[in-house]
């Protein structure tokens, strides 16, 4: 049984950790507001981008002349799945969901005989990815160096993974990320953003009589880099809002779970105390009637 010292040690350790855990709880708070509105403002944008898209791609027959973003390379051996992960901890199951899922991805994919190549964004996650797959990282881009992730950093994703496309390192590439919810909700997502899926234009926007000039090939081969823009900057602003929300439900939990310990360990402690106490009077009374 332990000693009244050390109930009293671990009542006071449990203390500083739960003002720990409160702080961050309230700092995660305040960011998830930003986060979520920065999410939610992006969201108009990629969906109208979509539907211009789709406009485009309803006008054209897809061939081997199309945009290679759109058209493909023709084969579906090699995937490259793009995992997007925070590079902090402390935020509940946030980066192992999205891992689960690439990696229920990965095992389909290898089950059809096909080939898995893994390009890795954020820190946190790449330990059980390199330690299962160490010889299928094609590249870990580093996001530690910026507060958050914005849209240079999904910039500068996207122009390396249009080089690796036309390398011809990969043939189809898959997204994965956390969409924003709300702050118990974050649910893990996977997109192909390469080559670009074809949007399905509205009946509206399919049936209007428009005319583009230059043609629309050229106006979706101008638009498809941009399109991939976006969707890395839209999946990089959810899962931003996502870590924000996770954080603060599970710095909640901790907080909550802090101070069940202190009640449990202060009932603890008052028991030892009084029998301490108990013990203490009995001896002096048996002293006291031995003399």
């Amino acid at each position: 049984m332990a000693s009244l010292k050390e109930l009293k040690g671990r009542i006071n350790s449990v203390k500083s950790t739960q003002k720990i855990t409160k702080a961050k709880q309230m700092v995660a708070a305040a960011k998830l507001r930003k986060a979520q509105a920065a999410a939610e403002a992006a969201r108009p944008y990629a969906a109208r981008l979509a539907k211009v898209m789709g406009s485009l791609a309803s006008k054209i027959t897809v061939s081997g002349n199309s945009p290679r973003l759109l058209a493909g390379t023709g084969s579906d051996q090699v995937h490259l799945l793009v995992v997007a992960n925070s590079d902090k901890g402390l935020c509940g199951a946030f980066n192992s969901n999205i891992v689960r899922a690439a990696r229920a991805k990965a095992r389909e994919l290898e089950e059809q005989g096909k080939t898995v190549l893994f390009y890795l964004v954020g820190r946190k996650g790449r330990a059980v990815i390199r330690r299962e797959y160490p010889k299928q990282i094609a590249h870990m881009f580093d996001t530690t160096h910026v507060r958050e992730p914005g849209f240079n950093e999904a910039e500068t994703v996207a122009n390396e993974l249009v080089a690796m496309y036309e390398q011809g390192k990969f043939d189809i590439a898959h997204l994965f990320y956390a969409k924003f919810r709300s702050a118990l909700v974050q649910e893990p997502t996977s997109q192909q953003i390469i080559p670009v899926p074809a949007p399905t234009a509205s009946p509206v926007a399919a049936d209007a009589v428009t005319e583009y000039e230059p043609d629309e090939e050229e106006i979706l081969a101008a638009l498809l880099p941009r399109y991939l823009k976006t969707q890395l900057f839209g999946a990089l602003l959810e899962n931003s809002a996502s870590e924000q929300g996770a954080s603060m439900t599970a710095m909640d939990n901790a907080t909550r779970n802090a101070g069940d310990l202190i009640q449990k360990l202060t009932i603890q402690y008052n028991r030892s105390r009084q029998a301490a106490i108990t013990t203490e009077l009995v001896e002096i009374i048996a002293g006291a009637e031995a003399l």
